[in-house]
């Protein structure tokens, strides 16, 4: 599989743990509820910005959303 995917994967078990919706998450990110979509679905990667806004929004270290399966 590849990084992008797993990493998409990631970022979904991550925020269906803590209950937030995408819109929830594309809201505190900054961008698009497609553009959620289309990091959770492994089509594009954030941007390094957006990746630092994703953990804050998470609450959870970086390199948890690099711990895959």
């Amino acid at each position: 599989m590849q990084l992008k995917k797993q990493f998409g994967k990631r970022v979904q078990q991550l925020r269906q743990a803590r209950k937030i919706t995408q819109e929830e998450l594309a809201e505190k990110v900054g961008v698009s509820i497609e553009s959620i979509s289309n990091i959770e679905r492994g089509i594009h990667g954030p941007s390094f910005d957006n990746l630092e806004k994703i953990i804050i929004a998470l609450q959870v270290p970086a390199k948890s959303l690099f711990e895959f399966d």
